[in-house]
């Protein structure tokens, strides 16, 4: 096992590594930013390494700076948690050839599934459906309004290297693709570092269906069950709970199933997530595959009992898997709602401050994932999330209660948050009988 990790990471995201580690009785290393310097994943680490002033390009998404600083505190191991270096193959090689372990699947495969639409084409010769849509990208010259009449409006129009929802255009006639190309190309450019997109069949008011995948350096391969990821705003994921709503017995089988063989096709090792949209009609379609530590990863550790981060660390110490061939089995119902310091009301615009009062909920049942305190500044620079909020009870009907229970309960002043939009969400009534899709509160 590892005597010394580098959390590659900042906020809620290195607090909860951190504490994998202790209790794994690892040393943990924290790297921050100026801006970052009284947060509280730096006073939970063992050491700490400033890398750089606030900007992310100066400070985390510098390289040199964070893979010295795992080298001067001599780490063993480097966990990038999610965002940041956390799917960047380059890094992960880098990496191995300075000796150091990345926690995360190796750098061929995060290369191999970086690129949304090389993925596509990978699962579809493995057996694991696709949205229907264009093989690879669009070259130059090529005249996407064939693509229209092979499979019909409306489409979407997604960047390859994408995520977060953006490079994401959905387009009605010929010259909305045509210009949604354009738009596309600029957009994913100017946040990827990459132009390529692809076209796909626009699924109306799908589910947003996910499984969670451990993997071992022996050729085990599990999943710890599905979580229905369907309340997004702007494509970005608001709420999430496990097991899925009126998912059958066999639905649920063939997903997993479909999951298990989609990391095997590609050598996958270390914990991962496949990402399907299942439609009206019951068939469902691979997106992509999440090469890290998902942000909603507590709902499967609540309902199943594994740490999936402490799992992720026995994985590349080189452990095997405990479980064979089969998932461990999951009881009751979690949700997660993500607290974030955005006005919901104002087109989820960034609220950046100090926080001057914060009361978490608790009691029975209740998590709160969270960096944040009484007094701590929210920097304009970073991922605006504060918290999670997660409930888990034998069943939906009583985890619902108690996550209205939760949000009733949590306080915070100082910064705009999404408090009330999760409010909403949770008395709405489509949302209660677990009958939405990914359109319904978009």
């Amino acid at each position: 096992m590892f005597k010394k990790i580098l959390v590659a990471n900042r906020g809620e995201a290195a607090v909860r590594i951190i504490r994998a580690c202790h209790e794994l009785n690892i040393e943990a290393v924290a790297i921050y930013s100026e801006a970052d310097a009284d947060s509280l994943h730096v006073k939970l680490a063992d050491e700490a390494v400033c890398v750089g002033p606030p900007p992310t390009k100066d400070s985390y998404l510098n390289m040199p700076n964070v893979i010295g600083a795992a080298m001067i505190t001599r780490c063993d191991a480097v966990h990038p948690g999610w965002g940041f270096f956390a799917e960047n193959a380059d890094f992960a090689e880098v990496c191995e050839q300075v000796g150091l372990v990345f926690i995360g699947p190796p750098a061929n495969v995060i290369e191999q599934l970086g690129n949304k639409a090389r993925a596509r084409r990978i699962m579809d010769e493995a057996g694991v459906p696709v949205v229907p849509g264009t093989r690879g990208t669009i070259k130059a010259g090529m005249d996407v309004t064939k693509v229209a009449r092979k499979f019909d409006y409306p489409l979407m129009v997604k960047a390859a290297a994408g995520g977060g929802g953006k490079g994401i255009r959905i387009c009605h006639n010929d010259d909305e693709l045509i210009r949604g190309v354009q738009l596309a190309q600029a957009e994913a450019k100017a946040s990827f570092g990459s132009p390529e997109v692809y076209i796909e069949k626009f699924i109306p008011e799908p589910r947003h269906i996910e499984v969670q995948i451990l993997a071992d350096k022996y050729g085990r391969v599990i999943h710890l069950w599905e979580r229905d990821c369907s309340v997004q705003v702007g494509h970005q994921k608001r709420i999430e709970e496990t097991p899925a709503t009126r998912l059958s017995k066999s639905l649920r089988a063939e997903i997993t199933a479909k999951a298990v063989q989609a990391a095997r096709a590609v050598g996958y090792v270390n914990a991962g997530t496949v990402e399907f949209l299942l439609d009206a009609d019951g068939h469902f379609y691979f997106i992509e595959m999440n090469t890290r530590l998902q942000v909603e990863h507590p709902v499967t550790e609540m309902t199943t009992g594994v740490d999936i981060c402490k799992e992720q660390i026995r994985i590349a110490a080189g452990e095997e898997l405990r479980w064979q061939r089969h998932a461990p089995p999951a009881h009751g119902h979690a949700i997660e709602c993500r607290l974030d310091a955005r006005d919901p009301d104002n087109d989820w615009a960034p609220s950046p401050g100090r926080i001057t009062h914060f009361v978490p909920p608790g009691g029975p049942g209740i998590r709160v994932d969270t960096h944040i305190y009484a007094g701590c500044e929210v920097p304009p620079y970073y991922d605006p999330l504060l918290a999670k909020i997660i409930a888990y009870a034998s069943n939906r009907e009583e985890c619902v209660a108690r996550m209205q229970r939760a949000l009733e309960e949590l306080q915070i002043e100082g910064v705009t948050t999404s408090l009330s939009f999760l409010r909403r969400v949770l008395g709405n009534a489509f949302f209660r009988q677990g009958n939405y899709t990914q359109a319904t509160f978009d």
